[in-house]
């Protein structure tokens, strides 16, 4: 797993690539935010390997980026499975000698209380969305250690991995592990003066297939209700942390005043959110029976969007001022002013 080791490199020169002079390496690139991230990292010129289950999804997305003139791989992979990853990281390094930014994006949902949720569909999800972030931290970072270069790792959370929710318990436990172990390697890396850059991205309600996806013990069909935002707001953030190192990205003011009133106010939170969540995660259809989820296997793939119901939003105005903060901050000050200077002129 290890490529050659850059001459270049110096402790002390921590700064990333430019997206198209990077090998990016994307799993759950069949579908959803891992599938609009491969395509807008294509675009950008970046060198993209694409890893997930649906081995015909990806052969097609491969094809379509090459088609387009891109450099692209492919690779059939269970995240939950560590030979698995470790074959993503060889293949990577024997198709373009190298990879600079990793992004741990594979996941699967189960939509239950946690007490009906069996112990075995618990577990078989931890694998994908918890082991799967382990092992491909591992290969990742012991590849960026062993070419001594510095590298992206990003992984992929959720606004319920900052705050607990009802339904989705479950798959909150094992993104609130997600998130713990990101901050824990973080700091294991900065004390090591491993110059790789860690980044949580933390999503808020996104219009993908994630629900369709999910495994189910409800009656009604699972389905995000409300304002929701697309994938490429995701992918706009992943591509930002790619080429600048990030401690977090928050996808959607909700997924950042979640996490504030969730703890400023935590017991508030729980009576909203168990007023919220239940009208506002599902559709008014019967759910799919649970053999047809992608918790055990592929589900279907190359849709960027799912079957959610509600406002759907073209951007996320806050992952747009986390990149430009400055402008941010001084568009929010003349706003400020003016009204200010209005109120004042009528007073």
């Amino acid at each position: 797993m290890n490529g050659p080791k850059d001459p270049t490199f110096s402790k002390k020169n921590k700064t990333l690539k430019k997206l198209k002079d990077q090998v990016i390496v994307i799993t759950g690139a069949s579908s959803g935010i891992g599938l609009v991230t491969a395509r807008m990292a294509a675009s950008k010129g970046a060198k993209v390997v694409a890893a997930a289950r649906n081995e015909d999804a990806l052969k097609e997305l491969v094809e379509e980026l090459r088609g387009k003139g891109y450099h692209a791989t492919w690779v059939k992979a269970d995240v939950g499975r560590e030979e698995d990853v470790n074959n993503i990281a060889e293949t990577a390094i024997k198709e373009f000698g190298r990879f600079d930014t990793w992004v741990n994006n594979a996941g699967v949902s189960i939509f239950g209380h946690a007490m009906d949720v069996t112990n075995e569909d618990i577990k078989r999800m931890f694998e994908t969305n918890f082991w799967g972030v382990v092992y491909g931290t591992k290969a990742a970072v012991n590849h960026f250690k062993d070419r001594d270069v510095p590298g992206a790792l990003i992984n992929v959370g959720s606004l319920f991995g900052d705050r607990g929710t009802v339904i989705q318990s479950t798959y909150a436990a094992a993104k609130f592990a997600v998130h713990g172990w990101t901050e824990s390697i973080r700091m294991e890396l900065e004390k090591e003066k491993v110059p790789v850059s860690v980044t949580l991205i933390h999503p808020g309600r996104i219009d993908t297939p994630y629900n369709e996806h999910a495994r189910s013990y409800l009656e009604k069909q699972p389905a995000h209700r409300g304002m929701l935002y697309p994938p490429k707001a995701v992918a706009e953030a992943i591509l930002f942390a790619a080429e600048n190192p990030k401690r977090d990205m928050y996808i959607g003011s909700q997924a950042k005043a979640l996490k504030v009133f969730g703890t400023f106010l935590p017991r508030l939170t729980d009576k909203l959110m168990e007023v919220v969540m239940y009208p506002t995660q599902q559709a008014n259809r019967p759910s799919k029976p649970r053999e047809e989820s992608a918790l055990y296997h592929a589900g279907y793939g190359l849709h960027e969007r799912g079957t959610n119901i509600g406002w759907k939003r073209s951007c996320s105005l806050y992952v747009k001022a986390t990149k430009h903060p400055i402008l941010s901050t001084i568009a929010v000050a003349s706003i400020g002013a003016t009204l200010w200077a209005a109120a004042k002129r009528k007073s």
